[in-house]
């Protein structure tokens, strides 16, 4: 089961691989509706960047080639969590009548950081 890990907010399994997927397409469809100027154009290109490589680096954990490997990847989508969580208050800042679909991105990559530093923290007790 490495795709998978228990929710203790839903007690049932979440397949990681699909729902970082869905977050990065959530943010696509997000920032299709914010309009672009010279303040949100580097705001969305970089919340595009960071929301689409979470699932991209958990694909690669998934495929890691050893425990090191593996957690360097889980770190790195937890980075990428939270720099998209950063991406999103600046743009609920930017565009105040965005914000509660921010403050709704922001729960999501805030539930994936917490889920990649549980991740983390059980590989560091191995």
């Amino acid at each position: 089961m490495p795709n998978q890990v228990q929710s203790s907010n839903y007690k049932r399994v979440y397949d990681l691989e699909e729902r970082t997927a869905k977050f990065g397409e959530d943010i696509i469809e997000f920032t299709k509706t914010v309009k672009r100027d010279d303040i949100t154009r580097p705001i969305l290109n970089q919340l595009i960047r960071a929301g689409t490589s979470i699932g991209a680096n958990y694909c690669e954990a998934d495929g890691a080639e050893s425990g090191k490997d593996f957690k360097h990847k889980i770190g790195i989508c937890k980075k990428e969590s939270k720099e998209t969580k950063y991406w999103l208050r600046m743009m609920a800042k930017a565009v105040p009548v965005k914000a509660d679909e921010c403050r709704q991105l922001w729960k999501e990559a805030q539930e994936l950081t917490l889920i990649f530093s549980s991740i983390l923290k059980s590989k560091n007790k191995n």
